[in-house]
């Protein structure tokens, strides 16, 4: 059974992703996809939190952020019903800690509505800077961080933990993010101690919290060798005895499943033979009126694999 538990479409991630969220679903189906999770990005609310393509018109991109998200909910819900014969959907959205006055934000957002299941626990920024959209805003928050990389990385980590402390998902997104525009994303960062001390505590607070780590393939398709998280992360994670659940990241059709053999092989060579995702109770007409029950199921990776050999 194959899967994965982190996707974006177009449709609802404009600028940043392409296609419709009926046309992604459909293509999962075709590839062989047995469940997928829905994980639109939560609405930003501060204008110094757009991106450089939201700021032509400032008031308009956050006025049109909410609503979006409510459409977003009520699509994944239609779709929900309407291929739940083909392909089991839960839906859920990625999580933004900015800051951690976004702790709130986030917890409100998914106890309102009771379609949403779930949510993967995300960073994308340092001192309020995007650490992935490119080199220069990478770059500021080098600088903003007292210009070392190894603080940044520091801070990162420092950062995530208050995040895992305050939200406590059930997922953990993209651990590693920091290294995407690193200027070694291949270094092994066990020579920073201060970083591998950071990384240890922050790992066996997410294993204490019964949290996944996603192997998050996209990684590999913006040239890295290695998913996140990179290997001597999952050893140690492996050695807490943590669970790993798949992910694509996708931001569009073409990259539905990008990389999952390469991604399987790593794990494969961990020693890792199953990963896991949910399955929602009562699918699809739990959800109405209070949240579905989530059930945890584990894929060997010999299932996962049969579909990208």
């Amino acid at each position: 059974m194959a899967f994965t538990m982190h996707s974006h479409s177009g449709q609802f991630c404009p600028g940043h992703a392409a296609d419709e969220l009926e046309d992604i679903i459909k293509h999962a189906i075709s590839v062989g996809y047995k469940t997928i999770g829905l994980t639109e990005h939560m609405p930003r609310y501060e204008e110094r939190d757009l991106y450089p393509e939201e700021l032509d018109d400032p008031k308009a991109s956050l006025a049109v952020l909410p609503p979006r998200h409510n459409a977003y909910i009520l699509e994944a819900r239609r779709l929900q019903n309407a291929y739940a014969s083909q392909i089991h959907i839960i839906i859920g959205f990625e999580a933004e800690f900015i800051r951690p006055s976004f702790a709130p934000l986030v917890q409100n957002l998914f106890a309102e509505s009771p379609h949403l299941d779930y949510f993967i626990g995300s960073l994308h920024h340092v001192h309020s800077i995007p650490i992935d959209f490119d080199k220069a805003m990478y770059a500021a928050a080098v600088k903003a961080a007292g210009g070392s990389e190894e603080r940044v990385y520091e801070d990162y980590y420092d950062l995530q933990y208050e995040m895992l402390k305050a939200l406590k998902p059930r997922i953990v997104g993209h651990f590693d993010l920091i290294r995407l525009m690193s200027e070694e994303p291949g270094r092994d960062v066990r020579q920073w101690e201060g970083v591998w001390q950071r990384i240890k505590r922050n790992l066996e607070y997410a294993a204490e919290i019964g949290a996944w780590l996603e192997c998050n393939t996209s990684a590999l398709r913006k040239g890295l060798a290695e998913p996140y998280p990179c290997r001597v992360i999952s050893e140690q994670w492996l050695q807490l005895g943590g669970k790993f659940t798949m992910s694509d990241d996708s931001h569009g059709l073409a990259q539905v499943a990008t990389n999952y053999s390469r991604a399987l092989t790593f794990l494969e060579s961990l020693g890792v033979e199953q990963v896991w995702t949910f399955q929602r109770q009562g699918h699809p007409e739990a959800g109405e009126v209070t949240k579905a029950a989530l059930t945890d199921v584990s894929v060997s990776l010999k299932e996962f694999r049969q579909h990208f050999l």
